[in-house]
């Protein structure tokens, strides 16, 4: 069970909801902040207090006046207004997060929703009714207000739901979990749609997955530099020492960790006196790539536990203020970090890869590891699948940030496009992995051909935890069931806790 009380919730306990499908619940002292803050908007209605999406309309219109009579169908209008995003469904584990994440951000105390309200979206989450939320349609700025609407929606007993793997009428799902729709009271429907839930949900999940790529990364990378006879002077404690970011220090001790008792790495001068970049600068690269995490992993920290409504209502002064914490430029530009992190960590990859497939660059390993060359592609293709991804990725680092639309008549001047951009990271962690994937493949492939028995202790985990999935290349076949399968086991961390059985790696 995790709690949430809108100060204390964790990345890892938004994992746990979203992916393992963790029951939630508010704490007390959330709840009795809830009612006190209710109260507030009730009296606000009642007194006639010009107050923002309480006894206004919304965005350009909210110099219009609405009547305490209205104020119920304001909301109802609202959501339905609202709930236009077009595109592809979310997934369930993102959708999930999107839930928990909004009733953190609503038992903060701050947005005025009903006990009720709050109460169903928690149930809904319990009970495994999910909110169909097409994928695009957000600004990233007043909220993720279209996404976030569809999620309304579902409280309110309309639009699409998931229940027990089916989709079917939110009436209906919520009838079959035993729930009952709230009908929506003043504030209520732009509380639950002022925020940036969406692009934190989503960026919250993906730096996840990116965060174990880059743990596994450094596995493949030292099976690489095995098959490739590398230098392992270049990981040298003392290097690291000397230009003293902790996260180079962190891989390149990762790497000494992986690669002791190899038969197969080399000492400077053995071979060659210096290796390619793509092997020798492994540290640098991949401790910027850390770099990064840790910069995102600050600002969902923030994000997760923030209260990003409009207006909010503060308690000790009674004061109602209109401000503008729904904007994503922290998000946003988080994002925009993480996918350019990500992306070049594909792009190191890609060039190690192109290393072993290439006869004139491997040192003696046959060209593409085909077993019959010219007869035989061998892994030739598969490569420029890693170019393509690599390409791809590049396009998608575009940074959806310094982009800005004004909407609602101009009033909603500049917006983040949070939503996008961490939309794009999630695609190009999928992409990375895919990436690492291939470069996996092919270095237990070029193990084959330089000794499998030769590698590291810590190599050799992962080596024949990949053949229990992947087969020799034994002759020509099709790679993708393969590719996608590695990707997926890299993605999900299973494969990383595998080889730490053998050597933790940080």
């Amino acid at each position: 069970m995790v709690t949430v009380d809108g100060s204390t919730l964790q990345l890892e306990d938004v994992i746990k909801v979203a992916c393992a499908g963790e029951k939630v619940a508010i704490s007390p002292e959330a709840w009795e902040r809830v009612a006190r803050c209710r109260a507030r908007v009730e009296q606000m209605v009642a007194n006639r207090e010009t107050v923002y999406g309480v006894t206004t309309g919304f965005g350009k219109f909210a110099d219009v006046s609405i009547s305490p009579g209205d104020a119920e169908q304001l909301q109802a209008n609202l959501i339905r207004s609202h709930a236009c995003a077009v595109g592809t469904a979310l997934p369930q584990d993102v959708a999930r997060a999107i839930m928990v994440l909004r009733a953190n951000a609503l038992a903060k105390g701050y947005s005025g929703i009903s006990e009720a309200t709050l109460r169903l979206l928690v149930d809904c989450l319990n009970h495994g009714v999910h909110p169909v939320i097409p994928e695009k349609g957000s600004l990233g700025a007043s909220g993720d207000l279209a996404p976030l609407s569809h999620l309304a929606l579902l409280l309110m007993g309309e639009g699409e739901a998931k229940f027990q793997g089916k989709r079917m009428p939110a009436q209906q799902a919520l009838a079959r979990a035993g729930l009952a729709p709230v009908r929506l009271r003043a504030k209520e429907g732009l509380a639950l749609i002022n925020g940036t839930q969406v692009m934190t949900a989503i960026g919250a999940l993906t730096f996840a997955r990116a965060e174990r790529l880059a743990k596994i990364a450094d596995v493949i990378a030292a099976m690489t530099c095995e098959v490739l006879r590398g230098i392992a002077d270049a990981y040298d404690e003392g290097i690291q020492q000397v230009r003293p970011y902790p996260e180079q220090a962190v891989v390149a001790a990762n790497l000494r960790d992986l690669l002791h008792g190899s038969q197969l790495t080399t000492r400077q001068g053995e071979l060659r006196v210096q290796d390619a970049y793509s092997l020798r600068c492994i540290p640098q690269v991949h401790g910027a790539v850390r770099q990064v995490l840790t910069y995102v992993a600050d600002k969902l920290a923030v994000e997760i536990n923030a209260a990003t409504d409009n207006p909010l209502i503060f308690l000790e002064t009674g004061r109602v203020i209109s401000g503008g914490n729904f904007h994503g430029q922290p998000i946003a530009f988080a994002m925009d970090f993480l996918k350019i992190g990500l992306s070049e960590l594909a792009n190191i990859s890609e060039r190690r890869l192109e290393r072993m497939v290439n006869g004139q660059l491997s040192g003696g390993l046959p060209p593409f590891l085909s077993r019959r060359p010219g007869l035989e592609s061998g892994m030739m293709i598969a490569q420029y699948v890693a170019a393509s991804l690599v390409s791809e990725n590049k396009v998608l680092c575009h940074p959806s940030s310094v982009d800005s639309i004004p909407s609602s008549a101009n009033q909603e001047d500049h917006v983040s496009m949070g939503t996008n951009a961490a939309q794009h990271a999630a695609q190009v962690v999928e992409n990375a992995a895919r990436v690492l994937a291939i470069e996996l493949i092919a270095a237990c492939e070029a193990a084959e051909h330089q000794g499998a028995d030769r590698l590291a202790p810590a190599t050799r985990v992962l080596y024949e935890v990949v053949r229990e999935t992947v087969e020799p290349i034994l002759q020509d076949r099709s790679l993708t069931a393969d590719i996608e399968r590695t990707a997926r086991a890299l993605l999900d961390g299973s494969w990383l806790q595998r080889v730490q059985t053998a050597v933790m790696v940080k």
